[in-house]
């Protein structure tokens, strides 16, 4: 094959195929980034005055990111996702990473027909779970409660850890176990020390994603959450609702900055985790 006029194809392959790289990304990427200059608007605005485009220096305010910081609602909020997020994690986290090890076992019947009912969280939409959610948990007395949230939070999270768990305990070398189990080491000894830190990457990817799935989440909330139990979206769904803010604007880029910094932890976790084996 003649190599010259091979490399003018090869480079208008390359130009194409990067071009729309960057057309694909503007589509999914420019909705969301348009938020971050606007949240520094210094009008109650949300759209971008004379001034901003003139990048007049008194058009650029920090005024709503001051507001969401000095007030009470705002960071309680805060405090209430972070709480609800923790919580709910802790708890996805030990049941997805016990579910993801039963279903690895070959013993275990039915492993197809577990893991989908294990992932169905996933793919059934939020407003029939959140529904089914709140007369649940209504009968049981633990609607509008932080107990409530915590669990259906979990529950929302848990396939995530199931997922991540699974993947990591499928490259997983079982001599390594047989190996453990004939030097006298128990079932429980042998999580502890030989299998949990070789998955450790997936768990805790899991674990990330569950605290996502928690700190993002609205309907279920809006289902079962109290005047006491207001996480920061829920702040936001009201900000827009109740009382048009730029001041969801400046929530709005606080948690850009959360999920790009969830994606270069899992990315680095992933990177971690194919080294290790290699290895």
């Amino acid at each position: 094959m003649n190599m010259t006029a091979a490399e003018p194809g090869q480079r208008i392959g390359r130009i194409v195929h990067r071009t729309a790289c960057a057309l694909i990304f503007t589509f999914l990427m420019a909705p969301i980034l348009v938020i971050v200059p606007l949240s520094f608007n210094a009008e109650p605005y949300f759209t971008f005055t004379e001034g901003m485009l003139r990048l007049d220096p008194d058009a650029w305010s920090l005024r709503w990111y001051r507001q969401i910081l000095g007030d009470d609602a705002w960071r309680r909020a805060f405090a209430n996702s972070l709480f609800i997020g923790v919580a709910s994690t802790a708890l996805a986290t030990v049941l997805g990473t016990l579910a993801a090890l039963g279903l690895s076992s070959p013993d275990m019947p039915a492993r197809r027909l577990a893991m989908g009912l294990m992932i169905s969280p996933m793919v059934t939409p939020l407003i029939i779970s959140a529904t089914g959610m709140f007369f649940f948990y209504s009968t049981l007395g633990l609607s509008q409660t932080h107990a409530g949230l915590i669990l259906a939070h979990a529950a929302l999270g848990t396939p995530f850890v199931v997922i991540t768990v699974t993947a990591a305990l499928s490259a997983f070398d079982t001599n390594l176990t047989r190996a453990a189990a004939s030097l006298g080491a128990g079932p429980l000894q042998i999580f502890r020390r030989v299998q949990l830190p070789l998955i450790a990457p997936g768990v805790v990817s899991g674990a990330l994603f569950a605290f996502a799935t928690s700190f993002d989440e609205v309907v279920v909330v809006l289902f079962m959450a109290g005047e006491d139990q207001r996480t920061l979206p829920r702040q936001m769904w009201g900000g827009i609702r109740e009382q048009i803010s730029p001041a969801i604007l400046a929530v709005a880029t606080f948690l850009i900055v959360f999920a790009v910094l969830l994606l270069l932890t899992v990315d680095g976790l992933r990177r971690r985790a194919a080294a290790a084996g290699g290895r």
